[in-house]
């Protein structure tokens, strides 16, 4: 017995201190399974919510503190019963999760080790009953050493989990455990080897086979059976690979820009999860640290689950030279734990993550001579917010107005591209390269800066697809077939019925291979949609056919 006793001593002890310390090297993660359990889904304990956090901190450091305590001898009976009183709420908390099927891990083991539910349950059902067997053998658990020495140790242990508390808090894990660690590609991190493991279902078919009710269990396959079918039960028998890295979307105006963005050379991710939780005053810091990597040429996106309201009015308040893109929550929590933090990623790969708290720590790297001319930057981030002024919601009282707009826009464009050529972004940075592009786009001198504009894009000044759009407005100007069929039009036929049509594209079957190369996030059929309404149905068109149009409603001779 004395044996057995040490022996569930040991193991309970070193269970309880690495499961405490992997959860203290990551409290805000635990805090965020905290909120999950006291969800209205689950526990529904609303009030206990905003103390995640704090009970978290607490939880953990007595989980630590318990276990040295039980490997020492300290205060034997209190330590014995304070561990079983744990392990019985986590044995009935890790249960109630599987047998509900509420929350998918435990967290015991924080990201280090990921456990289902009824392996988490089994795992406690295991230290309740080594546990068991400590208070039943309570008097073979014998101290190690005099009593200073024991509340000593114990003491230097709290003291050593609050100062590591405090670290972890103010900056980000000492160990990273997660898929987004410093050196993980986010990229290679979503596939899936061509080798995994596929997910088994088991489908049990219901039928009424002469009155009588008959089920068959096959994997997939539809029974030949000689009766009516009732129904079907789906039940997953084995589960398929999982990628570490999933739901990772990069969104905007319900397009995916992961794929793209995750190609760029240089690109700084500003990441807060929530604008109403994020610490606003970091901002005008993360205001200044942005505009360096920008003045360096990086590309810099704000990452958020928050609303596109939220998230102008503090670019807006703050002045962020930067758009921000809409990712899940829950992904957005688990990439840093800071709100906000920001991570550097080149092509993919995580270089740099930091807390708000160590911005200072960021390296930015400039392989160009030039930096950016912020003064132009400014001017032109105007000029790009003045040629949508009334573009939006034109009406026979704004269109004349929107019209000066683009002819002073214009005049300033030719000036700005007369003394500096494009002003792409290596001059102004990637958003603000697109203002130049927006007001020829608007004006009726497309032909005269349509060849400065591809020479843009080939240099990476500005992103390819743009050259694209100006190009088939070019074309179509021309009259002639587009190229990535961005283009349509609507005439009315002299009744209440309009025409609408994508203006005809050359070689129209290989169309969104060409789309997909210039950087387009979706297919022609989709952008048709887009332009036209949901009811729109994109069909090809000739030359010929559109001309035919055009003859009814008086465009051409």
């Amino acid at each position: 017995m004395k044996i057995i006793v040490n022996l569930s001593r040991i193991i309970v002890g070193v269970l309880f201190i690495i499961s405490g310390f992997i959860k203290l090297n990551d409290p805000v993660g635990f805090a965020f399974k905290l909120e999950e359990y006291f969800s209205q889904s689950v526990l529904d304990l609303p009030f206990f919510l905003e103390y995640a956090l704090p009970i978290s901190i607490t939880v953990v450091i007595i989980e630590v503190l318990l276990g040295v305590m039980l490997l020492i001898g300290f205060k034997v009976r209190f330590t014995v019963w304070s561990l079983f009183l744990m392990i019985v709420f986590f044995t009935f908390l890790t249960f109630y999760s599987a047998y509900f099927n509420k929350v998918t891990d435990c967290g015991c083991f924080g990201d280090a080790l990921k456990l289902t539910p009824w392996e988490s349950f089994t795992k406690d059902v295991v230290l309740l009953v080594l546990i068991l067997i400590l208070l039943v053998g309570i008097k073979h658990i014998k101290p190690i050493g005099n009593f200073l020495f024991r509340s000593g140790l114990t003491l230097v242990s709290l003291v050593a989990c609050i100062a590591f508390a405090v670290v972890v808090l103010n900056h980000l894990p000492s160990i990273d455990f997660r898929p987004y660690k410093i050196g993980a590609n986010i990229e290679e991190g979503m596939g899936v080897p061509d080798n995994a493991p596929k997910a088994i279902f088991e489908y049990a078919w219901k039928f009424n086979v002469s009155g009588e009710e008959q089920i068959i269990v096959t994997n997939g396959d539809y029974p030949a059976v000689e009766g009516d079918f009732i129904g079907v039960e789906t039940t997953e028998i084995q589960k398929g690979y999982e990628p570490p890295i999933h739901d990772f979307t990069i969104e905007k105006d319900g397009a995916d820009f992961a794929a793209s963005l995750l190609q760029e050379p240089k690109l700084v991710m500003v990441i807060a999860y929530d604008l109403y939780k994020t610490n606003r005053e970091v901002f005008s810091e993360v205001k200044t640290l942005t505009d360096k990597a920008l003045r360096n040429h990086y590309k810099v996106i704000g990452m958020s689950a928050s609303s596109a309201e939220l998230t102008q009015q503090l670019i807006d308040e703050k002045e962020l030279n930067f758009d921000f893109y809409f990712t899940d929550e829950t992904t957005l929590k688990t990439i840093v734990r800071s709100n906000p933090g920001v991570l550097v990623v080149e092509k993919g790969t995580i270089v740099q993550k930091v807390h708000f708290n160590d911005l200072d720590n960021l390296v930015f790297t400039n392989d160009r001579s030039q930096e950016l001319n912020l003064g132009l930057k400014k001017s032109l981030d105007s000029v790009l917010v003045l040629d949508q002024k009334y573009r939006a919601n034109m009406s026979m009282d704004t269109w004349g107005l929107q019209m000066k707009i683009d002819s002073s826009n214009m005049n300033y464009i030719a000036k700005i591209i007369e003394r500096h050529g494009y002003p792409g972004a290596s001059l102004v940075g990637d958003k603000t390269a697109t203002a130049a592009w927006y007001v020829i786009q608007h004006s009726n001198r497309i032909p005269e800066y349509i060849n400065q504009i591809e020479k843009a894009a080939l240099e990476r000044e500005l992103p390819y697809r743009l050259y694209g759009m100006m190009l088939d407005r070019h074309l179509m100007g021309q009259n002639k077939p587009q190229i990535y069929g961005t283009q349509g039009s609507s005439y009315f036929m002299g009744t209440p019925d309009e025409v609408s049509f994508i203006w005809p594209v050359e070689n129209p079957e290989k169309v969104n291979e060409r789309r997909k190369e210039a950087g387009f996030s979706d297919s022609i059929e989709a952008s048709a949609k887009r332009i036209f309404g949901d009811d729109f149905e994109y069909k090809s068109m000739s030359m010929e056919e559109v001309n035919a149009i055009l003859k009814k409603v008086n465009f051409t001779e």
